[in-house]
């Protein structure tokens, strides 16, 4: 199209446009103002800030350090929050809202049963509360004119002896809303394969799994995921790049990981804000993403933490858009790569691709045509007298 209308999406255009999200932690997605109140209602004291803008910011700068250590110490306010069936049913509730409002249309959350069991909850309880919490915000949604569906993947804590029974946990409730497994936490340390027993039961009951892996670890984490574990994704993966060699003449010669990786269409479940804030990325233009989308690995465009990052996918994709010229087809080719990912029965990708996210991108695309309609001037009254 070589129109002088067809630029690069607008902010409300890249709102608006169909959007899946694959790489989404529960724990870090809540409404600074739902943290206070849940703070207040059950006796929380340990938050820095108790104003919701301010704490907003707060968690921004606590989490912009580089560090993935550091990063993750800013989930202790949140899971302290999430404690009671009513807390986390809130928080899944408005964590579908949410996403809705900023258009996405399929979302994998995950989330850590182990985690919320302070206050007596069980870890069905948990998941039961969460899966609740998903259904009712989907229903919100659908009254507000938006669509979504949500998925929950269980997590086990790396550095914890919990995953078997996690990954059992999963299996338990995989046709009531649970779509799969994870592990994460802190990758120096907790190789993947402390966790084997999980894995291989899971490949067992043939289901599905994704792994964090690569983004504060290298190449190792990477490799251990894949050839011990088995993981279906990668979560983030962003370091594939250390296996991916550019000369100065700008060929570009992979290494047999990363030609693994790309030849078998592993996903990478990148998160560019993330990957600046814990130390693995230095800038969005110098993010691995434009590489890896020019030498067609399997990428797609996550939020990890929207919280902690002060993040939608929609901001994810404004910074792509500016700083890689990105179009609508090219958000359209993350959107696709998404959906043939997520952990859902093949004819209910196909139907979401075909029926939901090619419309919704045909019909932005069309909207050039209108706007040059609208910029062509009338003719005047004079004109039309003569």
């Amino acid at each position: 199209m070589t129109s002088e209308f067809s630029n690069l999406p607008t902010p409300e255009q890249i709102r608006r446009a169909p959007k899946v999200l694959l790489h989404d932690h529960l724990d870090g997605g809540l409404r600074p103002a739902t943290v206070v109140e849940l703070a207040r209602d059950t006796g929380y004291e340990g938050l820095p800030e108790t104003d919701p803008e301010k704490l907003g910011t707060w968690f921004r700068e606590a989490a912009d350090s580089g560090s993935l250590e550091r990063y993750l110490e800013t989930f202790a306010h949140t899971c302290a929050v999430m404690q009671t069936r009513e807390a986390l049913f809130r928080v899944a509730a408005e964590c579908a809202e949410d996403l809705a409002a900023d258009g996405v249309v399929y979302a994998e959350i995950r989330y850590a049963p182990e985690q919320h069991l302070e206050s007596g909850l069980g870890l069905e309880q948990v998941v039961e509360a969460v899966n609740e919490g998903f259904r009712e915000g989907e229903r919100r949604a659908r009254a507000n004119g938006h669509r979504i569906r949500v998925g929950a993947l269980l997590t086990a804590m790396r550095h914890a002896a919990r995953a078997l029974e996690i990954a059992e946990l999963a299996n338990r409730y995989r046709d009531l809303g649970v779509v799969g497994f994870d592990i994460a936490g802190a990758e120096a340390g907790y190789p993947p394969t402390r966790h084997l027993d999980a894995f291989e039961y899971l490949k067992r009951e043939n289901n599905h799994f994704t792994i964090h892996a690569g983004e504060a670890f290298g190449l190792p984490s990477i490799w251990q995921a894949l050839q011990w574990c088995g993981a279906d994704r990668l979560g983030h993966g962003v370091r594939i790049i250390d296996d991916i060699e550019v000369a100065d003449d700008g060929s570009v010669t992979l290494g047999r990981l990363a030609s693994y990786v790309r030849d078998k269409r592993i996903p990478l479940e990148l998160c560019p804000t993330s990957n600046l804030q814990t130390g693995a990325a230095a800038s969005y233009a110098e993010h691995p993403i434009g590489l890896l989308r020019r030498l067609q690995f399997r990428c797609t465009v996550n939020t990890d933490n929207r919280l902690m990052s002060g993040t939608s996918m929609s901001r994810e994709f404004e910074h792509l858009v500016r700083t890689f010229r990105y179009t609508l087809d090219d958000m359209q080719w993350f959107t696709v790569n998404g959906m043939k990912s997520a952990f859902l029965p093949f004819d209910e990708r196909l139907a979401m691709i075909n029926d939901v996210i090619k419309p919704g991108y045909a019909e932005l695309r069309s909207e050039w045509l209108f706007r040059r309609s609208t910029a062509t001037p009338a003719p005047s009254r004079d004109s039309d007298a003569e």
